[in-house]
């Protein structure tokens, strides 16, 4: 066998539908599209979600949900990161900027403490906001808490 006898496998293939030949093909005239109406016409395009006039899905379903324009969005960091941090790096405090530089946060985002892993060394934090477990984790081993 070589690459020039290779064929597709007998009735797999199918010649291409030539719309608009003329009477004798069966398909002229028309050409599979009907009479009149817009699905007739050239450029014809269909709104997404348009259901032939029929009240559309996306509004008979009502409204629902409240979206709150005075939330506060805080980026959560837990204590273990902090403590990864401060060995990687040999801090004695940990601000929002280190955070920052360090890629854990974008710059302008609020950042709060919460209280998920182990503290092992006295570290100063400075953040926007701090769980009670956070808190008290890091007053434990005589570090400093300051809310900005």
């Amino acid at each position: 066998m070589k690459l020039h006898n290779l064929k597709p496998a007998e009735g797999s293939t199918h010649s291409r539908r030539r719309l608009g030949r003329g009477p004798g093909s069966g398909l002229g005239g028309t050409s599979t599209r009907g009479h009149k109406g817009a699905k007739a016409r050239s450029g014809y395009k269909k709104k997404i979600g348009f259901e032939g006039g029929q009240m559309p899905l996306q509004r008979r379903l009502p409204k629902s949900g409240f979206k709150n324009i005075n939330r506060v969005e805080y980026k959560a960091i837990n204590l273990d990161v902090i403590q990864a941090l401060a060995d990687a790096k040999k801090l004695t405090a940990v601000t929002v900027q280190d955070l920052v530089q360090a890629g854990f946060v974008s710059k302008g985002q609020l950042v709060k403490i919460l209280g998920n892993g182990q503290l092992t060394t006295k570290l100063d934090v400075t953040a926007n906001g701090f769980s009670k477990s956070a808190e008290a984790a890091i007053t434990a081993l005589g570090g400093n808490v300051t809310k900005l």
